[in-house]
């Protein structure tokens, strides 16, 4: 299957992944459209209900299919569709693990109703008791630890909850957003779930890969990748975005790209201006260890040359 490694293929996600005869994929992220009008280049989002949930089921079979049976499968859906989702889930066998919700801000504005601010992520596996789940990549630290300088609390931080609110939506003014896509989900929060849910060399599957998120999130982790997208305008411009890592995937004074990468992912993560880290002792102390954690690696972080990066980054 290497002919399916760091590619997008331009095609039908269920045609594509149907024609597949082996399971290839160690990790699936899939974030579909929702079905609430979105308007996509190639893909008219407002279908019949009962259209869009056979289609929702045919999708998730051939994603199970190429699926290791080692490997995870998240999906991320609204509220509309979410407990169809659960259903399809249970009925092709695939075992749910967290049903998580991504809590963010600049949730859509409604005049009606209360604003919807959040997205449900199902966190699936094949196997139960035999899957990836490196929880020392996704630790952060505790309040016993921030707040009440508790002696009990796990020196090596605690798992978050199902509950994200570290993750905003991408808006229009981020640096991050790509303007020639409508809906772009955050690196962070793909690089939380490809860091637990994969290891290094293994492959990432986004079977509307959209704007590339998903691929560049997996470029940078040091994962394979396939993405598959209806769109050639996407494909085409989700390559340039690919490239353009290749730009930015240098070392600075202290660290290699992969130590930069997980120490700006874990200041993103904490929810503690980037400044107030850096100048507090205690607090760039707790962040240093954590961070060591994190990267698992036996070597032992120098505070303060974790500061001078943290000092970077606040500008």
């Amino acid at each position: 299957m290497n002919k399916l490694l760091n590619k997008i293929i331009c095609g039908d996600c269920i045609e594509v992944l149907g024609g597949i005869k082996k399971p290839f994929t160690d990790l699936i992220f899939a974030d579909p459209p929702f079905n609430i009008g979105y308007k996509y280049d190639k893909y008219y989002d407002k279908v019949k209900s009962k259209n869009y949930i056979g289609w929702t089921k045919e999708w998730m079979s051939v994603c199970k299919k190429v699926l290791k049976p080692t490997g995870s499968f998240y999906i991320a859906i609204g509220d509309d569709y979410a407990a169809n989702v659960k259903v399809i889930a249970d009925e092709l066998g695939l075992i749910m693990r967290n049903w998580i919700i991504w809590h963010y801000t600049f949730g859509q504005q409604t005049k009606r109703k209360f604003a919807r601010a959040h997205t449900h992520i199902f966190y699936f596996v094949h196997d139960k008791k035999n899957f990836t789940f490196n929880e020392h990549t996704v630790r952060v630290p505790s309040d016993r630890q921030l707040i009440y300088n508790d002696s009990r609390a796990n020196p090596a931080g605690k798992m978050p909850d199902d509950v994200w609110g570290e993750f905003s939506r991408v808006c229009g003014t981020f640096k991050e957003r790509q303007e020639w896509h409508p809906c772009q989900m955050p690196e962070n929060l793909l690089k939380r779930i490809i860091a637990v849910s994969s290891n290094r060399g293994d492959c990432v599957l986004d079977p509307f890969s959209g704007s590339g998120t998903t691929l560049a999130a997996a470029k940078q982790l040091g994962r394979n990748y396939t993405g598959v997208e209806i769109s050639k305008k996407y494909v085409e411009n989700a390559k340039k975005r690919l490239a353009e890592l290749k730009e930015e995937n240098r070392s600075n004074l202290f660290f290699c790209p992969a130590e930069l990468g997980e120490l700006r992912r874990l200041a993103g993560e904490m929810e503690i201006p980037v400044r107030k880290i850096a100048d507090d002792k205690e607090l760039l102390e707790l962040f240093t260890k954590q961070f060591g954690f994190r990267m698992d690696n036996g070597k032992n972080y120098n505070a303060e040359k974790v500061a001078a990066v943290l000092g970077e980054l606040a500008g």
